[in-house]
């Protein structure tokens, strides 16, 4: 049986797309092995394969980083592996040397336009470090995974390597789930439910507008579930004036929790501006998250998300991030039952087709082909 150690620098709890990687892997025949680090609040796992998650000194910032790669590094190179898969950026380093050290098979799967988060735009120093990294590495690999097209041409372009697309779509659900009601979900009854939800509800991603259009929002609560840099502002915000009453905070949770409650919500947001090369490409997570759940959506115009919305007329988009105009945009919505009914069913039938059992094909072509 092959060995695949596959590295992460999250806590692996609410990291769906490399759930889904190792859950493909395992059911091809691979002996997987997922590592991460542990956090103070971080969730019990369960999963198919084995888990190795790191107790490190520092939680944030360089020194966290230093210390994260260097244990990485030492884990690598004392285990058997086939093949080693690196997710983002920040694991590639230690990855790649081994890789090269012990003449294993790497694959890197990069979330996104990692060098251009906002993060990096803020401090030029960490980002030419970051962007260093990357440059050493990049040219020299060969088996290149990214979340969309737009990524995948920005890298190509850049360092001339075929990069595979590998859409972050949820399984299609064939098991059978018991359907919540919003009172056993502790949400009112007599309101419509706006989600937004993320593991990353971080500054420009619109979620500090979606909560100040919910003063002018009528008949409905913003649920807001998740975590991320700006939520603690969001939680003073909801104790102001008219958003009192008006806003629901949920932590983080197993994703089976979450979508428990995107089902019962009417419309998903994904708000995302357009500040940076990184969120101008980005194609969320929760959108398809939203489509897997049949309801309707309200988004930001990003150039893959456009795509989506469009192409599968499941919502609509914001021409601005005016908290007026999305107000404004929600209550039309809400107040046009026909549409959100058939916005409903064009998820429910694109979830058909924005699945991982189609999505990890591509996966298998390359693993069965690897260099």
């Amino acid at each position: 049986m092959k060995k695949a150690i596959v590295s992460v620098s999250n806590d692996l709890v609410s990291d769906q797309r490399v759930g889904k990687v190792c859950t493909s892997l395992h059911n091809m025949g691979y002996e997987v092995l997922l590592v991460g680090r542990k956090l103070p609040n971080s969730l019990a796992l369960n999963r198919k394969y084995r888990t190795k998650r790191m107790s490190l000194l520092f939680k944030t910032g360089p020194l966290f980083y230093a210390e994260f790669m260097f244990r990485l590094f030492l884990f690598l190179v004392f285990r058997k592996a086939d093949v080693l898969v690196s997710n983002d950026l920040d694991t590639l380093l230690p990855n790649y040397l081994v890789s090269k050290l012990k003449g294993v098979k790497l694959v890197y799967d990069t979330h996104e336009y990692f060098t251009e988060v906002p993060e990096l735009q803020r401090n030029p120093v960490k980002k030419r470090i970051w962007k260093s990294v990357e440059n050493f590495i990049f040219p020299k690999l060969k088996n290149v995974f990214t979340v969309n097209d737009s990524i995948a041409n920005l890298y190509e372009t850049e360092y001339k390597v075929k990069v595979n697309v590998l859409r972050n779509v949820p399984r299609i659900n064939t098991s059978t789930f018991k359907q919540f009601s919003k009172e056993e979900l502790g949400l009112p009854a007599d309101k419509k439910i706006i989600i937004l939800q993320g593991a990353g509800i971080n500054i420009d991603r619109g979620a500090e507008e979606a909560l100040a259009a919910m003063e002018w929002v009528n008949d409905a609560v913003l649920l807001i579930i998740g975590n991320g840099d700006v939520l603690e502002f969001l939680k003073e915000k909801a104790q102001e004036g008219k958003l009192k009453n008006k806003i629901i905070f949920k932590p983080k949770m197993h994703y089976q929790n979450l979508m428990d409650y995107t089902r019962v919500a009417n419309i998903g947001l994904t708000l995302d501006k357009d500040s940076n090369i990184n969120y101008r490409y980005s194609l969320p997570n929760k959108l398809f998250d939203y489509i897997s759940a049949g309801i309707a959506i309200l988004a930001s115009p990003l150039v893959e998300v456009k795509r989506i919305v469009i192409e599968y007329q499941v919502g609509e988009l914001v021409n601005s991030h005016n908290p007026k105009h999305i107000a404004e945009q929600l209550n039309n919505m809400l107040a046009n039952e026909n549409n959100l009914l058939r916005y409903k069913q064009n998820s429910l039938n694109a979830a058909e087709v924005l699945c991982w059992e189609n999505e990890e094909k591509i996966l298998m072509e390359v693993y069965n082909a690897l260099q």
